[in-house]
């Protein structure tokens, strides 16, 4: 897959790492804050050095993608202005893609973000709101990125309220059929699409296990699947265990989601999640073909 001026090799299942530039994402939020003078001078501050540090980290233990988000889209989240996510993100993106090779993805919907990521360098947009945002397709045409696409049933202040679905992997699926449509119709080339069911947003314990035990139904949409669990609630509910012990958990699930057709994990855990997809990549290499 072309993403900006990189390419990315999806013959084997990939690992995305995490980089939030926030200070209330439920699993890290706050971890790259500035201390000290920068800190003092009012609100969240990014270090761009700790980031840069934690970028290092994730590309040496063999993230082939690192995502870099500003806002967090947990549930109950607050929204923050254009502004405010620029000054998050785009240093920490000039950062990386100066002095770092890896594909660097930025986790936003806003199309003024797209484009001043995109200037910099970075590839990917990965959308909780799968472009739907008024400019939002439009700029990723304009600037040549690859897009992620996500289902997201509401938004994440309510989302969790009473999620609902006649059937939640049709449903799914039928949705990102018309969000990949709307996409090829503004210009965004079909090569340069992924898309990702959504786990955790709008959706019960039940509909993101239904979601991951039928997760192959999205592969024959044609496009590469992302998938993001690590460490959420659905994985919480399951292992009984608080966020900061819930790689094990996590990394199961990467590989069921892996072994059912995805081609990219989006992950905190990076070392862990390579090392299971390395073996998932080892078994799929000696999968029998159709007939065998």
């Amino acid at each position: 897959m072309q993403c900006g001026a990189r390419q990315l090799d999806l013959s084997v299942p990939q690992v995305m790492g995490i980089l939030n530039t926030t200070p209330d994402s439920f699993s890290d939020g706050g971890r790259l804050g500035a201390t000290g003078e920068s800190a003092a001078r009012g609100g969240f501050r990014v270090s761009v050095d700790q980031a840069l540090h934690q970028a290092e980290s994730m590309v040496r233990d063999g993230a082939a993608i690192l995502d870099v988000g500003g806002e967090s889209t947990r549930p109950g989240a607050r929204p923050i202005s254009v502004q405010e996510e620029m000054e998050r993100v785009l240093p920490v993106v000039e950062a990386i893609v100066t002095r770092l090779d890896v594909c660097v993805s930025v986790d936003t919907s806003k199309p003024d973000i797209i484009r001043e990521a995109a200037a910099l360098g970075a590839g990917l947009v990965n959308d909780v709101r799968a472009l739907q945002l008024e400019g939002a397709l439009e700029a990723v045409a304009e600037t040549g990125m690859a897009a992620c696409l996500m289902h997201m049933q509401g938004e994440p202040g309510h989302m969790q309220s009473d999620p609902r679905y006649d059937d939640v992997c049709r449903d799914v699926r039928h949705f990102l059929e018309r969000r990949v449509e709307a996409a090829e119709a503004a210009g965004v080339l079909r090569n340069r699409l992924l898309i990702d069911p959504g786990f955790g947003f709008g959706k019960t314990l039940d509909h993101n296990y239904q979601l991951l035990a039928q997760l192959r139904e999205l592969s024959r949409l044609g496009l590469p699947v992302l998938v993001g669990m690590s460490r959420k609630s659905m994985i919480g509910q399951v292992v009984d265990r608080p966020v900061e012990e819930r790689a094990a958990g996590s990394v199961a699930a990467a590989v069921a989601a892996v072994l059912g057709g995805a081609r990219i994990v989006r992950a905190h855990d990076v070392a862990e999640t390579v090392d299971a997809l390395r073996v998932c990549a080892a078994i799929l290499e000696r999968k029998p073909g159709p007939g065998a």
